[in-house]
């Protein structure tokens, strides 16, 4: 599994070029000029040129990919054209912000979507079976914004049970904490019970159908263990790579919901940078989201071979 991890990384390094390159030029289509916006529209046309010079703006193409690169190489994404701060410091204290809610969402969801998606496939083409579908298909058509706000109106305006927005960080008041980001984590966690519902489901109604299943059963084993050591285990696979997906989604900055519960995450940074035309922030905001995605993918792929004792990585 070593030397498999080892050339993953290696192979994911033109990957990363290739994204590094998308991120820079969509930025650089991006409408506005920076120096003029820090500058403002009084300015006059010669301390804009040296504005330009002195971020590397009247250079090629080229050498500013380069330069900026070789500054992202070193985890150093430059200065803020809003505040002059910089945007690694920003990253670094908004992504664990971010990386905490995506990761509560994550255990709601598996809380969810574990036993549903067992006792769907299970009691498949049963009244159980309808009915967990209907939640699941629910779940996944409701759009996170209008969850969100039926969340805040129903436990924080009708029953007063927790407040509707703000963030407390971890460190300073876990109970707080907790509480906050309660509402928001189960905004994103429904849908992405649904999804992970609907792959378990349809993963393992499959594996029971299989010959080493009924072996199972004839040999006299109880229900619970064939499904626990012989079906779930193999049927985990495609519930793996969902996972992997909606958490490396999550992780990339849920915008909506950090807007609504007003939680300073990854997401209402790259939303004030995108307002602001805040272009070192966004490469960086969105290099680091795309960096996180392949990590989730890369460690949910290291992870099939603990889950199913039949891959093995040569």
């Amino acid at each position: 599994m070593a030397v498999f991890a080892l050339r993953r990384l290696l192979s994911s390094i033109p990957t990363l070029l290739i994204v590094t390159v998308i991120v820079f030029a969509m930025v650089k289509l991006l409408p506005g000029d920076p120096a003029r916006l820090i500058l403002g529209q009084e300015a006059t046309p010669q301390a804009l040129e040296e504005l330009r010079r002195s971020l590397g703006l009247d250079r090629s193409l080229l050498q500013q990919y380069l330069s900026w690169l070789g500054g992202a190489v070193r985890l150093d994404f430059g200065t803020s054209l809003t505040d002059n701060s910089s945007v690694s410091r920003l990253i670094a204290q908004k992504l664990p912000v971010t990386l905490e809610l995506a990761l509560f969402a994550m255990l709601i969801s598996l809380l969810i979507s574990l036993p549903a998606g067992i006792l769907s496939a299970v009691r498949r083409n049963t009244w159980v079976d309808r009915l967990l579908t209907l939640l699941a298909l629910s779940g996944i058509s409701l759009p996170n914004f209008f969850l969100g706000i039926l969340l805040i109106y129903l436990f924080s305006i009708r029953l007063a049970w927790i407040p509707a927005s703000g963030y407390t960080s971890l460190l300073e008041n876990p109970g707080r904490n907790l509480l906050l980001l309660l509402l928001p984590a189960i905004t994103l966690g429904v849908g992405s019970a649904a999804v992970l519902t609907r792959y378990l489901r349809s993963s393992l109604s499959e594996t029971l159908n299989q010959d080493y299943v009924r072996t199972a059963h004839a040999k006299g084993l109880p229900g619970g263990q064939v499904i626990s050591k012989h079906a779930l285990r193999n049927a985990l696979i495609p519930f793996l790579t969902a996972f992997g997906l909606q958490l490396g989604g999550l992780l990339g900055g849920a915008v909506i919901t950090e807007q609504i519960f007003s939680i300073p995450g990854f997401g209402r940074l790259l939303v004030d940078a995108v307002f602001t035309r805040d272009l070192p922030v966004i490469q960086g905001v969105v290099l680091v989201s795309a960096v996180a995605v392949f990590l989730v993918s890369f460690l949910v792929d290291l992870s099939y071979a603990a889950v199913d004792p039949r891959i093995r990585y040569n």
